[in-house]
């Protein structure tokens, strides 16, 4: 994007009042988005943003400037004015930039030209057009396409310059179903950090199928019973729980300022011996994968839990300076160039376990199986969690049965992971539509296999 000569005058400008750290980050960024409702295209924005920011260390204090003009003049001022915190007079400084190359593989197969924007806006039809006639039931159908090429240069002081290229493809569709003045919503979706070879994988048509399958089960659903019991959730999407009201605590910048239950709690048992949890942004087409992160430091694969017992931290730049740590774990991620870095998840996971999923139904003699979860909230400080089942059915005799409505689980994260007593074999990432929000937004992964909690309350407004 800008000359080694240019970035190292850059990086020289930002050092001259006393910086012992001085970083480039540049992005370009590319995106498509198509938007369906009520059989009429109601959305199609097509855009570029793309911009650098400069960032200066003085010790511990940090300091940002950023710039959308990507010129050798703009960075320079963008230098400058992060470098007017500084004090002393510094030399003038050669840096000598070297690239680092990333030994992993996100290949894209199929590019995003691959089909026109009308080839795209029919495929959004036709999910509408069979969400449709698949039952007199089904009251609304939407959809939603998005492609996004992000590419990313990072230069520094240490003589660091790496590039990495994150091409997103997702999909997104749901239903209304209606009966009776019973209103149901489904949804699916499926993405990844691939090209458009996503669509030989998913089948968006057999998706919206399945999407007002579930809207019109849940017609029929009775209310959710109240109360504490044991709860099953399902591989996949499941391990969203863990993401909010664990893996937020596990990332540094909670554990440096003291607000995390986890703080200082290295090498101690904080989970059920058969809860291995793990932050991995090296898997192939993930969402939360990445060759290196916006730090500049390589992906890797971090093991959080082992066997119950608390191993890592997710660490970026920053924190890692802040308690003398020489490593980050490469978890230093940024929602654009006009943010700085923090530590966040990339695709994180609880791991396979030794139980049959269907054993571990019919070893529960009572309790709620949720098939799939919407939003919730969670207190990153504390771990409490409210999440909200949108398909959930009763569990009676290691059978389910009753489809169940409005059923919604509270509780505390680090509690609930020390009392897992069931961990299934089924280990699966989320189809690959996570965001996750913490001041800025990042795309991740969640998942797990099967597990079951024996102890969370239930709310609903049945018996």
């Amino acid at each position: 994007m800008i000359s080694k000569e240019s970035a190292s005058k850059i990086l020289a400008e930002g050092l001259k009042t006393g910086a012992d750290f001085a970083e480039i980050y540049i992005e370009d960024v590319n995106q498509l988005s198509l938007g369906l409702d009520d059989s009429r295209l109601e959305r199609a924005v097509q855009g570029n943003d793309r911009g650098a920011g400069i960032r200066l260390f003085f010790g511990n204090l940090v300091t940002y400037a950023y710039t959308d003009v990507l010129t050798e003049d703009s960075m320079l001022e963008a230098a400058k004015s992060a470098a007017s915190a500084g004090t002393s007079s510094g030399k003038n400084q050669v840096i000598d930039l070297t690239e680092k190359k990333s030994s992993l593989d996100f290949d894209i197969k199929k590019s995003f030209d691959n089909l026109s924007i009308d080839d795209k806006a029919a495929i959004l039809n036709q999910i509408d057009e069979v969400g449709r006639a698949h039952s007199p039931l089904v009251a609304q159908v939407f959809g939603r396409y998005m492609e996004r090429s992000r590419k990313v240069w990072i230069y520094n002081s240490e003589g660091l310059y790496v590039h990495d290229n994150r091409d997103f493809v997702e999909m997104m569709m749901g239903v209304i179903a209606q009966k009776d003045g019973v209103l149901q919503r489904s949804f699916m979706g499926f993405g990844g950090q691939v090209g458009l070879e996503l669509l030989d994988n998913n089948d968006p048509i057999e998706k919206i199928k399945e999407a007002a399958d579930s809207a019109i089960r849940m017609l029929d659903a009775k209310p959710a019973p109240v109360g504490e019991m044991t709860v099953v959730l399902p591989n996949g999407w499941g391990g969203v729980l863990f993401h909010e009201a664990c893996g937020h605590q596990m990332e540094a910048d909670f554990i440096t300022n003291g607000a995390s239950a986890y703080a200082n709690k290295v090498g101690e048992t904080v989970a059920s011996p058969i809860i291995t949890a793990i932050d991995d942004g090296t898997i192939a087409g993930r969402r939360g994968s990445i060759r290196f992160d916006d730090d500049g430091t390589s992906s890797q694969r971090t093991v959080l839990i082992e066997n119950g017992v608390l191993k890592e931290y997710m660490w970026d730049k920053v924190e890692a300076r802040r308690v003398g740590r020489d490593t980050s774990t490469g978890n230093g991620r940024r929602q654009s160039y006009r943010h700085m870095p923090m530590p966040r998840m990339t695709n994180t996971f609880i791991d396979a376990g030794e139980h049959d999923p269907d054993e571990i139904i019919e070893n529960t003699k009572h309790g709620v199986y949720v098939k799939s979860m919407a939003g919730g909230q969670a207190d990153i400080t504390r771990g409490d969690f409210v999440f909200n089942a949108t398909e959930a059915y009763l569990i009676e005799d290691g059978k389910l049965t009753t489809p169940l409505r409005g059923a919604t689980m509270t509780g505390n994260g680090p509690e609930v992971l020390k009392e897992i007593d069931m961990v299934g074999t089924d280990l699966a990432l989320d189809p690959g539509m996570g965001m996750c929000g913490k001041g800025q937004s990042a795309r991740v992964s969640v998942g797990q296999p099967t597990v079951r909690l024996p102890r969370v309350m239930v709310g609903g407004t049945g018996e």
